[in-house]
């Protein structure tokens, strides 16, 4: 009979465990809201970090950052403007509606339609002319040109599928905010500017997630978000400040992830306007500014320098080129080749939210002063920044641009930010820029992109239309009751694997 009790003991200790594991909830703190959930809408690695965990793409990264395949199994080039893929069977969206040829067609058509058009993300996928349904499981993508950076981008932000009856249905607008993928988690609510959360959708092709709901808290101050993780009341935390590591580290519930990032950091020099559209005032500008120290004393050495805007990750990259050596003299003697006098007025715009930045930019005005100029700090909010300062060339002199390089190649970001015309870039025009960018930009030959693309770094270096300052680490905070999280490089998180006890 006590045999039997400590059976019934252990059963019910069993279950109790169980349930508490189906009744789990991964809570994870982010910066920003992008406030839209439309994949077509935004460029925000915010969205990234939320939204893969709703939507798939045909591709998938993995945590090597190696393409896998998503809700395509395989995908071949019939011809150099031809691509097949052949889709996963049994896939349903979260709605039940079938994930299908005619999904895929219906996602593409929105995103380089007229709705397509309202955001950011349609310049990156204008090589496709069309797709073609072939059958219930294969789609061909006619390519105007070829693409060779087609694949890596269908594994980022604005090629997620969507499903064709809800949004017909329920509206554009109402998808904005409600939104429906084929994702390891579902969602269930959205508050603007407070919360996102989600439940775990056991239809998931690729298996149940380990965790039953997922609850996002969109929290713009970095010392907020570092105490309520050290309160307990968030599990993971994005985007430590450095000034935070020592309390990350002291506290024995903590345990800090530094990971090396694609994103890279600068002030881009406006060149329409103000004293910045003087080829020796931009020179000057980079000559002034002592990366070296704002990396130790800033960053902690959580960061690395860089001479164009993509890190070491990036296919594209250049080692031998060089950023611009700290040297004031030079600097000062190149304002006063282009006749700027003392006490010249140079705006720095940035985020205001962002705390590393915000000392980062307090560390150029002290730079900029050194050399006789004076520093107009001038901080926005994000959305307000991003949405309308920046595409509308709204920007002062300098202005802080991060870039997270989630392709990991040059091209991405180059094209871009320094193509006329392009939705982050209001004021560059350099036709010679232009020519490069095209020409490499449907090159099926890697080896003369990445000659072309290293060119295009030595131009944008030459032309000084940016002071790159670091590529930095990102730096995740992350209570030790959760289980199977690993940072990721990308910044998206993918939750499907990770517990918490």
């Amino acid at each position: 009979m006590a045999r039997m009790n400590a059976l019934l003991v252990t059963a019910a200790l069993a279950t109790t465990s169980l349930s508490l594991a189906q009744g789990s909830t991964l809570t994870v703190a982010i910066a920003q809201d992008p406030q839209s959930w439309d994949p077509i809408d935004t460029f925000l690695v915010a969205w990234g970090s939320v939204a893969h965990n709703i939507f798939d793409g045909l591709i998938q990264r993995g945590p090597d950052l190696k393409l896998q395949p998503g809700l395509a199994t395989k995908w071949t080039y019939v011809t150099p403007t031809t691509l097949r893929f052949t889709l996963r069977q049994g896939v349903k969206f979260h709605d039940g509606e079938p994930f299908n040829a005619a999904a895929v067609k219906f996602s593409f058509d929105r995103l380089l339609g007229p709705e397509g058009k309202k955001g950011p993300q349609q310049a990156n996928y204008n090589s496709i002319k069309s797709v073609k349904v072939v059958n219930a499981t294969t789609v061909d993508f006619l390519l105007s040109q070829p693409d060779p950076v087609l694949l890596t981008k269908l594994a980022g932000y604005g090629a997620m599928i969507v499903p064709p009856a809800y949004i017909k249905s329920k509206g554009d607008a109402y998808f904005d905010t409600h939104p429906v993928g084929t994702g390891p988690f579902s969602f269930v609510s959205y508050k603007n500017g407070e919360s996102m959360r989600l439940t775990a959708f056991k239809g998931y092709w690729g298996g149940a997630p380990k965790v039953a709901n997922v609850t996002y808290r969109f929290i713009e101050e970095p010392s907020t978000r570092v105490a309520e993780l050290q309160a307990g009341r968030v599990d993971i935390a994005a985007g430590i400040p450095v000034a935070q590591v020592a309390t990350i580290k002291g506290d024995s519930k903590l345990t800090l992830q530094a990971v090396p990032s694609p994103t890279v950091q600068s002030l881009r020099l406006n060149t329409s306007h103000g004293p910045t559209s003087d080829l020796r005032v931009r020179q000057a500008l980079n000559y002034a500014v002592d990366r070296d120290a704002i990396i130790k004393s800033i960053l902690q050495g959580y960061g690395s320098p860089i001479a164009a805007m993509q890190s070491s990750k990036s296919f594209g990259f250049d080692p031998s080129l060089k950023s611009y050596p700290y040297d004031p003299a030079k600097a000062k003697a190149l304002l006063a080749e282009a006749g700027v006098k003392p006490g010249t007025s140079i705006g720095i715009d940035f985020i205001g939210t962002d705390a590393v930045f915000r000392e980062v930019a307090q560390a150029v005005a002290g730079f900029f002063q050194a050399v006789g100029l004076k520093a107009d700090l001038k901080p926005y909010e994000t959305n307000t920044f991003y949405s309308d300062i920046i595409p509308k060339n709204k920007t002062s002199n300098a202005y802080q641009m991060g870039w997270g390089g989630w392709t990991f190649d040059f091209d991405n970001t180059a094209y871009l930010l320094y193509h006329s015309g392009q939705f982050w870039n209001a004021d560059l025009k350099n036709k010679q820029l232009d020519a490069l960018l095209d020409k490499q930009h449907t090159l099926a030959s890697q080896p003369q992109r990445l000659t072309l693309l290293r060119q295009i770094a030595t131009m944008t270096h030459d032309l000084a239309t940016d002071i790159p300052l670091y590529n930095q680490q990102d730096l995740w905070g992350v209570n030790k009751r959760v289980q199977g999280f690993q940072a990721p490089s990308d910044s998206l998180l993918h939750l499907q694997t990770v517990s918490v006890k």
